[in-house]
């Protein structure tokens, strides 16, 4: 194993980051080493610097081309999430807008603002008029579900063909996910998706709450424990591994296997 590999098992990614990069001085041909530097700048959040190291790796080794476009896209995603969940910018919906979706963006739009009050009102008529959609989570049957941030609630954050959604729960009918197996499983979670209208597709659901990379508790960047910051008007924003909330209890993404919900196209 190397060195840089052990000390990131032990919780501290930014030595990780100086061993690798010196390993990866020394063998600047080594593909491997190329991708864990990639995935270890992405925890980090460190876009740009992930983003030139697929670029290497898309010229040195064809086998990685794959790769390097699914992540391309998710990297060029994080700048606009960003802006999203700051109020700044509206999240594409897949389908058609509805009413009290942008309530919801009426809220973030606020809550940007600083008008945390104001938000939790608009917010609370948003999800008085969302459908709520029951189902089953790892088999456990459930009546409702949602985002355990109160930024998302009813919608789930997921990079479709290379563009950044807010897609409802209610236009969903499945989400299968493999259990976690590399390094990019803590930004990103790869799931096999089916939508109520029947469609499939693979699509990246960010595994963080958005800003974990910048955290200064390694634990909440490498997604390994989920905090929560209480703001006015009973707002909770989350920091480290994404929950998402039933009322049967809160489950961790990366423990979810299978997602099986009740909806009609």
């Amino acid at each position: 194993m190397l060195p840089a590999a052990e000390t990131l098992r032990s919780g501290n990614p930014e030595d990780a980051l100086a061993q690798l990069q010196e390993q990866v001085r020394k063998n600047p041909a080594n593909s491997q080493y190329r991708v864990f530097l990639f995935q270890l700048l992405a925890v980090l959040g460190h876009w740009d610097r992930a983003l030139n190291q697929l670029k290497v790796l898309g010229d040195m080794d064809a086998s990685t081309l794959a790769m390097v476009a699914t992540y391309r896209e998710a990297l060029h995603c994080e700048a606009y999430r960003q802006d999203v969940l700051a109020g700044k910018r509206t999240p594409l919906v897949l389908g058609d807008p509805e009413p009290w979706m942008a309530l919801s963006f009426e809220a973030l739009r606020l809550q940007g603002e600083g008008q945390w009050d104001k938000a939790a009102e608009v917010r609370a008529q948003a999800l008085e008029q969302a459908p709520t959609t029951a189902g089953k989570l790892n088999g456990e049957p459930f009546a409702w579900i949602a985002d355990a941030d109160s930024r998302l609630g009813p919608m789930l954050e997921a990079i479709v063909s290379g563009k950044y959604y807010w897609i409802p729960f209610s236009r969903l009918r499945s989400l299968q996910i493999d259990p976690p197996s590399d390094l990019r499983d803590i930004v990103w979670t790869a799931a096999q998706v089916t939508f109520a209208n029947g469609g499939e597709t693979i699509t990246l659901l960010p595994t963080r709450y958005a800003g974990s990379e910048q955290d200064p508790d390694n634990r909440i960047k490498m997604a390994r424990i989920t905090e929560w910051d209480e703001k006015p008007g009973q707002t909770y924003l989350g920091r480290g591994q994404r929950l998402l909330a039933t009322d049967q209890g809160e489950y961790a993404l990366m423990d979810v296997r299978s997602l099986e919900l009740e909806t009609a196209v």
